[in-house]
């Protein structure tokens, strides 16, 4: 039978975000693919120790609070954070909480086990790490003995919590909830915090949050052939080329972009372009192959990925691919949102074996690196 306290995440998403700039708050723009507040979000909801999450978001924001998070329990807050705690305190039930800000997006688990075991012997507990850096007020040094940089998930007793805002002065505002607790009495104690948990305010910042990302490197590839046919277009990597054939397919048969497109669906495991676009569907009859690769793109996106570089080789004897290969390099990089330099276009024959050296059609293999999210093992 588990005894042990009921403890509750409670995650502040209620500001603004300003200061980061933009056109949405900091809480729901994304680093490495994901809203800050999913990230925080997941780390709470997968800890053991963490019974049930709560989000606090601004009055207004809960559809898009939804649309980044899911069906997830949301409160909604105040004008001043103060105010948003309280109304988080006053929604949730259980003997602990633990109150953490959107802000700051990577939350280790062994700072929230820090947390919770502090618990055990003090009514509240927070991280905080050593000042490093050298200070100054007024051009003059001020010893940093005893300073130390306050994170969160600050954590306390429930009760001890709600008694601190109750008994707060109105008008007066509180820079963290373990100062309210400890001004009123309680017994706040200090655990490690993690560079991890530094904070999201400023654009720079989000700079140096996605450095904080472990990344991996994954490689796919595609392969695709197309016959030649009279009357056709001949499409090549999005660039119509003159031809006295075309290539003949269910949408415009690029038989180069599809063979991209499948080398990043292979980077994240997601079947390959039938699969998205099966040729039994009439929308997709003469379809352009760009709409292809920008959705197989959109999908490495959405899972936190980055493609980092492509490399297209044509299988042909004609018609000669050096002339338009500049082109080809230029419109894939446009469809990927990629500098040119991150995008590799060759051409092979077969010395005129098989049906590709017959001239019956082109034959494409493509290879795709992305970078991503390390994913759990």
């Amino acid at each position: 039978m588990n005894d042990r306290p009921r403890t509750t995440a409670l995650i502040l998403a209620a500001g603004s975000g300003t200061r980061a700039g933009g056109a949405i708050p900091k809480q729901f723009a994304k680093i490495a693919g994901k809203a800050l507040v999913s990230h925080a979000y997941e780390a709470f909801a997968d800890h053991p120790a963490v019974d049930s999450v709560v989000v606090v978001v601004a009055p207004g924001a809960e559809a898009q609070a939804r649309d980044v998070l899911g069906d997830v329990r949301l409160v909604t807050g105040g004008q001043a954070r103060r105010e948003s705690v309280a109304l988080g305190l006053a929604a949730i039930e259980g003997e602990r909480v633990l109150v953490h800000d959107a802000a700051r997006p990577f939350v280790p688990a062994a700072v929230i086990d820090r947390v919770v075991s502090a618990l055990d012997r003090a009514d509240g507990a927070y991280p905080v790490l050593a000042v490093a850096d050298t200070l100054v007020r007024d051009g003059a040094v001020v010893s940093r003995d005893g300073l130390s940089r306050v994170q969160t998930p600050q954590g306390f007793a429930l009760e001890a919590l709600r008694s601190a805002h109750r008994q707060w002065p109105d008008g007066e505002e509180a820079t963290d909830d373990a100062q309210m607790v400890r001004r009123l009495g309680g017994r706040v104690v200090l655990v490690q915090g993690d560079p991890m948990l530094d904070k999201v305010t400023h654009p720079e910042d989000f700079a140096a949050a996605e450095k904080r990302v472990a990344w991996e490197t994954r490689s796919a590839s595609g392969f695709d052939v197309h016959r030649f046919e009279e009357g056709e277009e001949l499409w090549l990597g999005g660039v119509l080329i003159p031809h006295d054939k075309g290539l003949s397919g269910h949408s415009d048969a690029d038989v180069a972009l599809h063979a991209i497109t499948d080398a990043l669906l292979g980077t994240i495991a997601a079947g390959d372009i039938g699969t998205h676009f099966p040729p039994s569907d009439p929308q997709w009859k003469g379809a352009e192959s760009g709409q292809f690769l920008r959705h197989a793109a959109a999908l490495v996106a959405d899972a936190g990925g980055r493609v980092d570089f492509v490399d297209l080789t044509l299988i042909c004897e004609s018609p000669k691919i050096g002339p338009h290969r500049s082109a080809m390099r230029a419109r894939i990089a446009t469809l990927l949102d990629l500098p040119e330099a991150r995008v590799s276009v060759k051409a092979t024959t077969t010395e005129r074996l098989g049906f590709t050296g017959r001239g019956e059609g082109i034959a494409a293999q493509a290879v795709a690196t992305i970078r991503l999210p390390e994913q759990p093992r």
